[in-house]
């Protein structure tokens, strides 16, 4: 597999792609204008300039990397010729379904068709295709170029042939894969999720602030980022989302959003991407500070 299309050039978009052409792909990165596209560009330009200066890459590296990189507007141009196409759009079922459906229709028959999802079903997905035997889930960690992890999820019809290959794929990309079955939130999310929302209802419920539960999980229990401010930087759309799905999946109220979640989600309080989340983001500063809402 050579040639790769990555569908969606956001946060996690931009940084798969990014991984796959550092690693000599050929990348057809597609989004749905040209705008999203360049500021695509633009930050995988940044990202390769910081490891060139960290001596991690030269800059004919880096040129090259760039040179591998072919932007489209269509999705039915930009998997015509792929291997492999990796879908990391919003984290919608009805907006994947739509866009596995295009896929199956155009990518070529052999094509593995994967989707970076953090939480939605694999078979579900796969369901939407006539090849649910190539469906698979890539599941990377945030930010890409830097975490080793990626999640190999198995749909229930997803074969032995199409696992093997995304296992050898995701160790040429110098990554570590774990292969995992599908199930609500796969391993990651399922235990992740459920510890931030704890974290929620912890503050919600008076027992600490912001910054207090944030400094006991970091001192105490050795974690490079509070459970708060990580949550601001996945997004608090998101952690909502991946806590429906976990719900509804699993029909367990000890899956159930904190109402606090719930409301600041409502009121477009998303974390580090709004300004304004459990703390308030500045641009071009690294200080926390917490949001006004919780002193």
């Amino acid at each position: 597999m050579k040639n790769i299309s990555v569908i969606g050039s956001g946060t996690m978009g931009n940084g798969i792609a990014h991984v796959f052409t550092q690693n000599g792909y050929k990348v057809s990165l597609i989004d749905i204008s040209d705008e999203a596209l360049e500021r695509a560009l633009a930050t995988i330009g940044k990202n390769l300039d910081r490891q060139v200066q960290k001596e991690l890459i030269s800059e004919d590296d880096k040129t090259a990397a760039l040179g591998n990189i072919t932007t489209f507007t269509s999705t039915e141009e930009g998997v015509k010729s792929a291997d492999l196409v990796v879908e990391a759009a919003t984290e919608n079922f009805d907006i994947k379904k739509k866009i596995f459906e295009t896929m199956d229709a155009h990518a070529p028959e052999s094509a593995i068709l994967s989707t970076n999802t953090s939480s939605i079903s694999i078979t579900k997905i796969a369901a939407a295709t006539n090849r649910p035997d190539k469906v698979i889930g890539m599941h990377f960690m945030n930010p890409v170029p830097v975490m080793k992890l990626i999640e190999v999820i198995r749909g229930y019809a997803t074969s032995d042939e199409t696992t093997n290959s995304i296992m050898e794929m995701s160790k040429n990309l110098n990554k570590v894969p774990v292969e995992v079955n599908d199930y609500p939130g796969f391993v990651a999310n399922r235990i992740l999720m459920p510890m931030i929302n704890e974290a929620i209802i912890t503050l919600h419920e008076g027992v600490a602030g912001v910054e207090e539960i944030d400094t006991v999980m970091k001192l105490g229990m050795a974690h490079p980022m509070g459970p708060l401010q990580l949550a601001d930087f996945i997004g608090l759309d998101v952690c909502l989302s991946i806590m429906n799905v976990l719900y509804d999946g699993f029909g367990n109220p000890k899956y159930a959003p904190c109402p606090l979640l719930v409301n600041m989600v409502t009121a477009g309080y998303l974390g580090a991407k709004t300004g304004e989340g459990f703390y308030k983001y500045t641009k071009g500063s690294k200080d926390l500070v917490v949001s006004d809402m919780f002193k």
